[in-house]
């Protein structure tokens, strides 16, 4: 009778310790992730990212040389993608993260593949309705934030040219929200200042990142230099130049301390830390959507997810004072930046709203005066134009 009893107690005790995707404890749960650079970056976007999942790993009482696995330095081509998600699921990968937007139709196909791995890929828009969702947020927020300190500082050096080096233009929504969220923000500051914007055609292509920072500042007389793309280098060739700089993805001020203001930046263990919380707790893989609460995450300042880095001594006064005043109104629902209403920013930091139409640079009326803000669904998916004071070079 002991030698039963016993036996049924090892097999309440199995049965409680199954997690999700069917990994036999929790404390064996692993997260995979697929990266497009090095996992040893110092900066940029590949480093935000792994920040984001070995911190947010950390906070949940995870250990990061036992239970993470990667596969990185992964092009945009499906089927390299492929066989580095069939190198994660070989290696007991429970929740694989794709970090690239040109990974979007390779997980598509293995979240079908591996129906018991949950699959979340990042920046994209395509999902399913149980183990496979996509994740990204409002960095045109942030954008703007940065737009104000560049704004502000193009005024200080009496320079009235800002240069952005683009991976792409109006190719992608995501760039496209990006470049527009910034210039705002720089016009709200400086109505006179033009947006000179330089296309890589990549999102990483670091021997022209800095070429084409260095011909924004040569050619177009760029005092001010920002950017999405995936290195330091734009800001290096701002240093370089004794011009200034606002990066991107994560803080470039070690990068270029006599040029960096401030960059744009994802807080990505906000949303990694939910995501590996929820694919441990869902039960099955099946469950994981469900879990979290449909299948696209789209967080912004309120949510802690996008903010910009600390302000360096490079700014401009009053930097601060706007910045923040700015961020509140974000954050508490009071103002958006692709609205019918504009704000402007003095010198001391001051700001004022007024209604005003939100025009593209061909002249067209995107949101009239007044009006309530573009759609999330435009911002993230179909954006295909440029605003007023932006020209591509």
């Amino acid at each position: 009778m002991k030698k039963i009893l016993a036996l049924v107690l090892v097999a309440v005790l199995a049965l409680g310790l199954v997690a999700c995707a069917g990994a036999p404890a929790e404390k064996q749960f692993k997260v995979g992730a697929i990266y497009i650079n090095s996992k040893n970056d110092t900066a940029g976007y590949t480093y935000a990212h792994h920040n984001g999942i070995t911190t947010a790993m950390k906070s949940l009482g995870m250990n990061v040389d036992t239970q993470l696995v990667i596969v990185d330095e992964v092009p945009e081509d499906k089927e390299k993608v492929l066989a580095a998600v069939d190198t994660l699921v070989g290696q007991g990968a429970n929740i694989i993260f794709g970090i690239s937007f040109g990974y979007i139709d390779a997980m598509e196909e293995a979240a079908k593949k591996y129906p018991e791995v949950v699959f979340s890929h990042g920046t994209g828009y395509k999902s399913n309705e149980t183990n496979f969702n996509n994740y990204f947020g409002r960095a045109y927020q942030a954008r703007y934030l940065a737009g104000i300190a560049a704004g502000l500082k193009s005024l200080e050096i009496g320079n009235n040219n800002v240069g952005y080096v683009a991976a792409y233009t109006t190719d992608y929504a995501e760039t496209a929200s990006g470049i527009n969220g910034f210039a705002l923000g720089v016009l709200a500051v400086n109505p006179d200042a033009k947006i000179h914007v330089k296309k890589l055609g990549a999102w990483a292509d670091e021997a022209n990142e800095k070429a084409f920072a260095e011909e924004l500042i040569n050619v177009y007389k760029c005092g001010v230099i920002s950017q999405h793309c995936d290195s330091a280098q734009p800001q290096l060739a701002a240093q370089d130049a004794n011009v200034f700089g606002c990066g991107y993805n994560s803080d470039m001020t070690k990068d270029a301390p006599k040029a960096h203001l401030t960059a744009a930046i994802w807080n990505w263990d906000v949303y990694y830390a939910t995501a590996i919380k929820a694919a441990q707790e869902c039960g099955e893989a099946k469950n994981f959507v469900t879990k979290m609460g449909g299948p696209a995450y789209y967080g912004g300042l309120k949510e802690g997810f996008v903010d910009v880095s600390p302000l360096s001594e490079n700014c401009a006064p009053n930097t601060k004072k706007a910045i923040d005043a700015v961020k509140a109104m974000m954050v508490n629902g009071e103002w958006d930046v692709f609205t019918g209403v504009a704000l402007s920013i003095d010198a001391e930091g001051n700001v004022t709203k007024a209604d005003a139409d939100l025009v593209d640079n061909e002249g067209n009326v995107i949101v009239a005066a007044g009006g309530a803000s573009v759609e999330d669904g435009v911002i993230t998916g179909s954006m295909n134009y440029l605003v007023k004071g932006v020209e591509e070079v």
